[in-house]
């Protein structure tokens, strides 16, 4: 069998290393956004430091956005908060690109050789617990591409060459003295600024940044909340009284549900003397924010602390099953536990998010690490991360057993949903004394994510970490070596592949395991064969496959091995691969199986085309196609989109195959080229590649290349499938969808661009300011996903027509 592992990244619900979504308003920071601009045209490392809370992600995610239109190759953002092993900083960096590598090299190599020509910003934020791996990361990368720009936030500098360090200050708490201006404030109405003429709003602005803020925040949960007369000084003082650190302000506003700004500011002028010894003028911003956690956690009840300290175990987010799983116990119930995060989200101590149907919650980083410390001075923290580790085994197993059938999507982005857990419960069993076998029972059983999911080179790390620490030779042992195995020729590592099976089938026939026995010989066959052991991976595999039909359950690894025997066969007998696949995909059919089944396709597929049966191999392609894209599987995607150009190249159709060969060139290089080990498909890439450039002539086929290249994911499916592609922004001269949600000024602004009108032009024809016009222009670019207001004609063309 090729490399038949899928590959689907995290952020499968935006763009590839997109930006996240700004769920609330941008305030103040307008001369530091710029400066930061200003830096990075300057140098090409800036590093934002300042406190925690004090907003460096925030500003460092508005900067990215108000210069994804410099950067042709976009801009990444990179999360390094839920990272609990330093090692792994150029693991999500690799991720968060959509970078698939399976071959054997290192990470910073992959990352080096695909940087190397793009013109891109990379945003790597929370730097400051894995300083030394980033720090080390970003001097490699800067020396060997030098398109990149970095933007890192840190609570300290990397300290390296060329890094320059921008302080991200707290919000400002000066106000324009309106005496020296003669200026009276107007008293607002109940209905906040919106009913202020153009003049009011230009008083209402001379507010400072901490107090606005404090406004905004506070009109989230009490629409009609203005900052007038009445309440300023007392509102002023509080910012004050917060430093102007953005996450202490936010955590104030909150309480204003059901306190008044003098009840919340008495209450912390008695913390803080209390933490500062009484000395009010010696108040150190690390510890403002620390007092101001201080007093939302005593602000809780005990129910809601103990809850805050115990959800505080969770790395990346939760949800409700996991709470209560982990969270509830002989005292507090699972629907208390339901109540209680009900009530941590009205405080806003937890986050919640949607996921397609399901709610799922998360704690700000500096609110899970306070919870951290809680929990260790309860006594309770080993007891939690075990619990954590035995909700997330389970988990595990439950994917195990349940992943050949109707629910395969689903448990498949559950998987990736919960992927910062499993390495915490991972990282648990590996560095907890006797906890070796039940990590290798979790490694293991996580194959799905491992394969599934395309995080072959994750679960490489894991299982060969786990299979170290634990020696026995046990049942959990000769699973975890023969997954081991299989993700090891995954990569392209035949030694190690072949040593873990070897293994495995000696260490389960001892134990007279029946079923390890059946695996162990089923993917030690496959990886014999493709090391040149024909004759003893056919012995193996027919063995094997008489062991499967024989069995009383199928599993999606077992049904794999008509693949991976009509892959030998296939070489003397065409219709017997051809009839083992067949018998493959119906009992695939009959079980709902779906995942096994599109590499199932994709053999036959394969074995058509090598047999000259090109419309045969087209059908069962396409069928394998629209499978993957079901599964967003990015590593299954090059494997279909090149045959498929091979097919058009058998069929005469030069142009089309090479579209498809520059489509699928443009996949490859997020994951690295596993197709080079097939050999007759390699041979068959090089023929399609000559005899289409021969066809066309260099211009026509070169330019059929780059047509495929700039082709969106999307586009390039739809049409390798013969759809009608719909134009997306990531092709030079693309469109997106009709439906924009432009609003109708936008819409209007669109139109005047159109016309060739500049942004000072367009604030005249609408009378409205330059900086409105520049916004909404940047609005327009932004919702459109382009890059150029020549984009947007193109797209407004094409939206008429």
């Amino acid at each position: 069998m090729p490399t038949l592992a899928t590959d689907a990244a995290d952020s499968l619900t935006r763009e590839l290393g997109g930006l996240p979504v700004e769920v609330t308003s941008f305030v103040g920071r307008r001369e530091a956004a710029a400066g930061v601009k200003h830096a990075l045209a300057r140098s090409r490392l800036v590093t934002l430091t300042g406190v925690g809370g004090v907003g460096k992600s925030r500003l460092a995610l508005r900067v990215g956005r108000n210069l994804r239109r410099a950067f042709t190759d976009g801009v990444c953002w990179v999360d390094l908060a839920k990272l609990q092993n330093p090692g792994m900083v150029d693991r999500a960096v690799a991720a968060a690109l959509g970078l698939r590598d399976q071959s054997a090299r290192t990470y910073e190599t992959v990352l080096a050789h695909y940087l190397a020509d793009k013109t891109i910003l990379l945003i790597l934020d929370n730097c400051e617990h894995v300083l030394g791996p980033s720090a080390n990361l970003c001097a490699t990368l800067l020396s060997t591409a030098p398109g990149l720009r970095v933007l890192a936030t840190s609570r300290e500098p990397l300290g390296i060459e060329g890094e320059h360090i921008w302080p991200v200050a707290p919000l400002s708490l000066s106000e324009v003295a309106e005496s020296a201006r003669g200026i009276d404030k107007p008293t607002r109405s109940e209905h906040g600024p919106s009913a202020l003429s153009g003049a009011d709003r230009s008083v209402v602005s001379t507010y400072s940044e901490a107090v606005q803020l404090f406004e905004d925040r506070v009109r989230s949960v009490l629409p009609g909340f203005v900052v007038d007369r009445a309440n300023e000084r007392v509102v002023s003082r509080l910012c004050q009284r917060l430093d102007g650190v953005p996450l202490a302000i936010e955590l104030a506003a909150v309480r204003m549900r059901a306190l008044a700004p003098e009840q919340i500011l008495a209450r912390l002028e008695d913390r803080f003397r209390l933490l500062t010894g009484g000395s009010r003028a010696a108040l150190p911003r690390h510890q403002t924010l620390r007092a101001t956690v201080d007093w939302s956690f005593d602000l809780c009840s005990e129910s809601a602390r103990e809850l805050w300290a115990r959800c505080s175990v969770f790395v990346g987010g939760f949800d409700l099953a996991a709470a209560e799983a982990v969270c509830a116990d002989d005292q507090r119930s699972a629907a208390e536990v339901l109540d209680g995060i009900a009530g941590l989200v009205d405080k806003s101590i937890v986050i919640r998010d949607q996921r397609g149907t399901l709610a799922r919650y998360r704690m700000l980083d500096t609110i899970r690490h306070y919870g951290l410390e809680r929990l260790a001075e309860r006594g309770e923290r080993a007891a939690l991360l075990r619990r954590h580790r035995d909700y997330f085994l389970r988990l595990a197993e439950a994917s195990d057993a349940e992943s050949c059938g109707s629910g395969q999507l689903e448990w498949l982005q559950r998987l990736r949903w919960e992927r910062a857990n499993f390495w915490q419960a991972l990282d648990y069993c590996c560095s907890t004394p006797g906890e070796g076998r039940t990590g290798l029972r979790m490694g293991a059983a996580l194959w799905f994510y491992w394969v599934g999911c395309g995080f072959v080179r994750d679960g490489g790390y894991w299982l060969d970490r786990i299979l170290a620490l634990d020696t026995s030779p046990t049942k959990e042992r000769a699973r975890a070596m023969w997954r081991a195995g299989w993700i090891g020729y995954l990569q392209g590592d035949n030694e190690a592949s072949l040593a873990h099976l070897e293994e495995s089938l000696s260490l389960s026939r001892a134990l007279g395991d029946e079923a390890e026995t059946t695996y162990a010989m089923q993917f030690l066959g496959e990886a014999e064969t493709f090391d040149n052991n024909v004759v003893r991976g056919e012995v193996l595999l027919d063995e094997a496959l008489d062991r499967q039909r024989s069995s009383d359950r199928w599993t999606a690894p077992g049904l794999l091995v008509f693949a991976q025997r009509a892959w030998v066969a296939a070489h003397v007998d065409i219709e017997y691969a051809v009839a083992l696949l067949s018998e493959g995909r119906a009992v695939c059919v009959a079980l709902d199986e779906r995942w096994t089944r599109s590499w199932i396709d994709w053999h036959l597929g394969a074995i058509l085309w090598i047999g000259g049966r090109h419309q045969e191999s087209a059908v069962h392609l396409r069928k394998s196609l629209r499978t993957k894209r079901e599964f967003e599987d990015p590593l299954g995607f090059p494997f279909v989109i090149e045959l498929l150009a091979l097919v058009s190249s058998s069929e005469g159709d030069a142009e089309r195959a090479g579209v498809l060969l520059g489509a699928a060139e443009r996949m490859w290089q997020l994951i690295g080229r596993p197709l080079a080990g097939i050999r007759v498909l390699l041979a068959g890439s090089e023929t399609c590649r000559t005899r289409s450039r021969n066809a066309l002539g260099d211009q026509a086929f070169e330019a059929a290349i780059h047509k495929g290249r700039s082709m969106s994911q999307t586009d390039a499916i739809a049409y390798a499938l013969g759809e009608k592609a719909t134009p997306t922004a990531t092709e030079p001269t693309g469109a997106p969808p009709p439906q924009a949600g432009l609003t109708r000024r936008e819409q209007e602004v669109a139109d005047l661009i159109a016309r060739g009108q500049s942004n000072k032009e367009i604030a005249n024809t609408l009378v409205i300011s330059q900086r409105t016009a520049e916004t909404h222009v940047e609005n327009i670019l932004m919702k459109l996903g382009l890059r150029s207001r020549t984009q947007v004609v193109t797209w407004l063309t094409r939206r008429h027509r």
